[in-house]
């Protein structure tokens, strides 16, 4: 008797087509993409501009430190983190146009007509090398709160209804107001530690 030979499947382009499998399975999956911290920097400082004019612009700039033992410097003063968010909300608004405050200036905006706004303020954060992570996000789970917390006013006093709730020209309307502007600076070694 003969041995009947079974047929071999020929596997010289299994690769090929492990690889287009791969390929296939790469373009057609969707990936969750993180959208981060969104930061605008304040704009450079011309090299023709005065000193005069940089001491008139100090004030607009609200300066938060976070030093390598977690504690908040806020305005050259200790700060503890629950307070941070209405301090910042008071700097934001110059409700009573402190002259220490951000300099206020009119702006014409939709639904709201002329407005006096803090256009060109800017919350500084800087942070030493040791500060932990937690630490770091309650400081800027805070500041983005004043911001959130303002906005919200603002559209509850306008249309009585939450600033999420608004229509998009709505929400831009507020935002021309109340502009979100959080500077971070590289961390530093102001505490010592590594």
């Amino acid at each position: 008797m003969s041995k009947k030979k079974v047929p071999e499947i020929n596997s010289s382009s299994t690769a090929d087509i492990a690889f287009l499998l791969l390929v296939f399975f790469l373009m057609t999956t969707t990936m969750a993409v993180n959208k981060g911290l969104s930061r605008r920097l304040p704009p450079p400082v011309p090299a023709d501009q005065k000193t005069e004019d940089l001491k008139v612009k100090e004030r607009n700039v609200f300066v938060v430190l976070i030093n390598s033992e977690n504690q908040l410097l806020v305005q050259n003063e200790y700060m503890n983190v629950a307070n941070l968010k209405d301090k910042a909300k008071e700097f934001i608004l110059n409700a009573n146009d402190d002259p220490n405050l951000p300099e206020k200036v009119p702006m014409d905006v939709e639904f709201f007509g002329n407005v006096m706004v803090t256009k060109d303020h800017v919350i500084s954060l800087q942070n030493d090398r040791g500060t932990s992570y937690s630490k770091y996000i309650e400081v800027q789970n805070e500041l983005v709160a004043a911001y959130n917390e303002l906005r919200n006013d603002l559209a509850q006093q306008k249309w009585a209804i939450n600033y999420d709730e608004l229509n998009e020209d709505q929400q831009k309307a507020i935002q021309k107001i109340l502009p979100q502007k959080i500077s971070e600076a590289e961390p530093k070694n102001y505490g010592g530690k590594k």
